[in-house]
């Protein structure tokens, strides 16, 4: 099953200005890094995940069309999975994308960091 291309192409124009913005395949899906931070994915699983982070947590699972995110059995705290109903009009996807906005831009901001390279032990021969 393939993500919602319509969908991502839709976050794509939502955050088009901003220059903070990485987008990265993640499990079959798409998501957008905001200053190195998940903030939203459309998932292959179908609708989009938001970081709304613990706080804001409660308030968005009250919402209409939004609903826990699991993975791997365990409920992910902070994260909210949206129903497509949920983000029907741009209004709406541009009200969720603000919230995982908000809440990244609480979080300190990751530096690009590039992978080190190990050096091999230095043999020396027997003597």
């Amino acid at each position: 099953m393939a993500y919602d291309q319509d969908a991502a192409e839709r976050m794509r124009k939502v955050l088009a200005r901003r220059t903070d913005v990485i987008e990265k395949p993640l499990m079959g899906g798409r998501c957008f890094m905001v200053n190195g931070h998940m903030c939203c994915t459309v998932s292959v699983r179908g609708g989009i995940l938001v970081r709304v982070g613990p706080d804001a947590y409660e308030k968005a699972l009250a919402e209409p069309h939004a609903k826990p995110m699991g993975m791997g059995g365990r409920v992910m705290n902070g994260f909210v999975r949206v129903d497509p109903e949920g983000y029907r009009t741009d209004a709406a996807l541009k009200r969720w994308i603000k919230r995982g906005l908000d809440f990244v831009a609480t979080l300190p901001a990751k530096s690009a960091s590039k992978k080190r390279r190990r050096k091999a032990p230095v043999r020396r021969p027997n003597a």
